[in-house]
């Protein structure tokens, strides 16, 4: 299950519900007006649209051009309709683990769920809806919740009434259809429009018909689906099946002790587990070991990857460096290997020619330094677009891929005009220290003349310094477009040396003229080698 669908709060028991569906619609919330569009044969039409979008009257299936006269200052984005397929098939297997066994997809934004012996387990179908809703919400999503007793009618409870949270009590889902349009029955436009040319407006209208003419006239299809909807025939769904987690077991006769015994199970089973990843098209990127003890007392190991991987050789050499960790008291039981995280692996490319250079994996390396000192301890940095100093520079994992490159931009777009080069992140003409302080420390005693001039002396941590040389001011200001209180905000840098040699950055709380631009306090930021 995804960390973050895990349980919201503790499942309490009430009533057993009797076999009763409900229909979960969800919609990602989005930013004011913002839409996405999608390509239907030569027609670019809407495919979502925000809250504020659809007060201006923006709806779906809409004509792109149509929704720009509307709205002229429009952002559109083109829909990734397999992205939301997948992000919808993740809930439905994380809804499947954790709230009922029988989860539907039904479009391409609904799903069912059955409730049938599970919702006292959440304390009630009512405590249930408002769990799901508030789970949902959390994520992001915008949802109506609908319970009836059929998929057709909690389907067309979620989409034509306006109520969030709706449960039809058992039973009377007929009477709760019978003012509904004939559109909440899931038929096709020919049908609906015939339905609406002889006067058939709503589904209690349809019901009230004979049947034997109503199936000669019009067919079967619109008959079942009545049918489907008030429950008297059943409607067959087909529940999605949660991937199971990969682990493999190895239970003992008698228990082991020795670290001898425990290293030659422990590579048979990581040998195991590497079939396992290869048959699923999997790379391991977290691996958990569990030694159940003869007296109950579970010893747990676990290792990180850098990079995904099944190389049983690789896996066995990070785990073996954690057997001692494994105390066997008197004896194991059994050993496990779960897998706790996992990417694609497919095949690597390789290079035809005998002659090309070979890059250096570093991943072997990253792993082996990681089960030393921990994977937080181990990162590279990256550029960050900023001036302010210590915002233009982030961690990011040793190996993790580089940003990908902004998309081409259209032929009309103006910024091609621009024949500059980008700008460096970190310009070369701006020396900075080698060692930046994570937060700026406050500097006393600091004499120095005001406008321009660095300091004399300071005192740092309780040692005082007197500077021989120095070099600036190098102006900063803060950035004023991003947040509101730095929009006089000014920095003073200055490099300095004092009478050992040692070379410092230091910075002036303001432009010292005006007293908005900062206080006139010294802070030392870092040092140089």
């Amino acid at each position: 299950m995804d960390p973050c669908l895990r349980g919201d709060d503790d499942g309490g028991r009430g009533e057993r519900g009797s076999h009763r569906r409900t229909s979960v619609a969800v919609d990602a919330a989005d930013a004011d007006g913002r839409i996405l569009s999608r390509r239907t044969g030569s027609r670019s039409e809407v495919a979502a649209a925000c809250p504020a979008a659809m007060a201006a009257g923006i709806r779906i299936g809409m004509a792109l051009t149509q929704a720009r006269a509307l709205v002229p200052v429009l952002r559109i984005d083109p829909a990734d309709s397999e992205g939301d397929r997948a992000d919808l098939e993740r809930l439905a297997h994380s809804l499947a683990r954790r709230w009922s066994p029988s989860v539907t997809l039904a479009g391409d934004d609904l799903l069912f769920l059955d409730l049938t012996g599970v919702a006292h387990l959440h304390g009630g179908e009512a405590r249930m809806l408002r769990r799901l809703h508030a789970l949902l919400a959390r994520l992001g999503f915008a949802n109506k919740i609908a319970v009836a007793d059929t998929p057709g009618a909690a389907w067309a409870f979620a989409r034509f009434r306006s109520e969030t949270l709706l449960r039809c009590p058992p039973g009377e889902h007929g009477a709760w259809l019978a003012p509904l349009p004939v559109e909440a029955l899931r038929l096709e436009g020919d049908a609906l429009d015939l339905l609406h040319r002889l006067g058939v407006d709503s589904i209690g209208q349809l019901a009230a018909l004979p049947r034997a003419p109503l199936v000669r006239r019009f067919g079967t299809t619109i008959a079942a689906r009545l049918d489907q909807a008030l429950g008297r025939i059943p409607e067959p769904v087909t529940p999605v099946t949660p991937p199971e987690p990969i682990a493999v077991t190895q239970r003992f006769a008698e228990p082991i002790a020795t670290p001898e015994a425990i290293a030659h199970w422990l590579g048979d089973l990581v040998h195991r587990l590497a079939e396992a990843l290869a048959e699923a098209g999997q790379g391991a990127r977290r691996i958990g070991l569990v030694a159940d003890r003869v007296d109950g007392v579970p010893q747990r190991i676990g290792i990180g990857l850098a990079r995904a991987s099944r190389d049983p050789a690789h896996l066995l050499r990070l785990l073996a460096r954690r057997i001692d960790q494994i105390e066997p008291g008197y004896g194991l039981d059994a050993m496990t290997l779960h897998l706790l995280r996992s990417e694609p692996l497919g095949a690597l490319p390789v290079d035809e020619r005998l002659d090309a250079e070979t890059v250096p994996d570093l991943a072997p390396l990253i792993d082996t330094l990681a089960t030393r000192i921990g994977m937080a301890r181990l990162w590279r940095m990256r550029p960050v677009e900023s001036d302010v100093p210590e915002r233009s520079a982030a961690a990011l994992p040793p190996l993790d891929p580089p940003e990908r490159e902004a998309p081409p931009m259209k032929a009309d777009d103006v910024r091609q005009l621009d024949r500059n080069a980008p700008l460096p992140p970190w310009h070369p003409d701006w020396p900075r220290p080698i060692r930046l302080l994570r937060r700026p420390e406050r500097l006393d005693h600091v004499v120095a003349a005001l406008p321009d001039q660095p300091p004399r002396r300071f005192t740092w941590r309780g040692e005082r310094h007197e500077v021989v040389r120095a070099d600036g001011p190098e102006r900063i200001h803060g950035e004023w477009w991003k947040r509101a209180a730095e929009t006089h905000a000014t920095r003073d840098y200055f490099r300095v040396e004092d009478e050992r040699g040692r070379r410092y950055w230091l910075f002036r709380q303001g432009d010292g003229e005006r007293s908005v631009t900062g206080d006139l306090s010294w802070y030392l930021h870092g040092l140089f080698g």
